[in-house]
């Protein structure tokens, strides 16, 4: 069976996260299948109805993808409930190296990612500093508050 894996994050402003989420993981927005010019061409060539459709040109997808093919697709889901709770399950962004990378390297490339996150809308909720553990990671909210951690 051959499985692959999409991340699906339900939001009230999907090309707000696309944003935001292409900058802090340095994927890109999801081209337009072959054929069609736009995602909202298309979605309507598929038969979703108008009232359903994004509004604009739907140049902008509600996907992202890694340029280099190795992370998965995230979708940006738009809902009409806010965001009320903690996640409970949330991202990691791994960019540390592991415990084979020196602290203060894996310290260096998290705070590269934070400051790139939070210059593109994210907020730090808290820094998890334990170096008697040889542990660094932050922990941070996209721009519609869903949770996730730099490591």
């Amino acid at each position: 069976m051959d499985v692959t894996l999409q991340v699906t994050i339900d939001c009230a402003d999907p090309r707000r996260l696309v944003d935001f989420w292409c900058r802090a993981l340095g994927y890109v927005p999801e081209p337009p299948p072959e054929g069609h010019a736009t995602w909202r061409d298309h979605w309507a060539a598929m038969g979703v109805p108008e009232e359903e459709l994004p509004g604009g040109a739907g140049e902008i997808p509600e996907s992202i993808v890694d340029p280099a093919g190795r992370g998965p697709r995230v979708w940006f889901q738009r809902v009409a409930e806010p965001k009320v709770v903690k996640n409970r399950v949330h991202l990691d962004v791994k960019v540390g190296g592991g415990r084979r990378v020196p602290l203060s390297e894996r310290v260096r490339r998290v705070t590269v990612v934070v400051e790139r996150s939070t210059a593109a809308g994210g907020t730090v909720l808290r820094v998890l500093d334990h170096p008697d553990m040889e542990y660094y990671a932050v922990v941070l909210q996209d721009p519609e508050g869903n949770e996730f951690c730099v490591v």
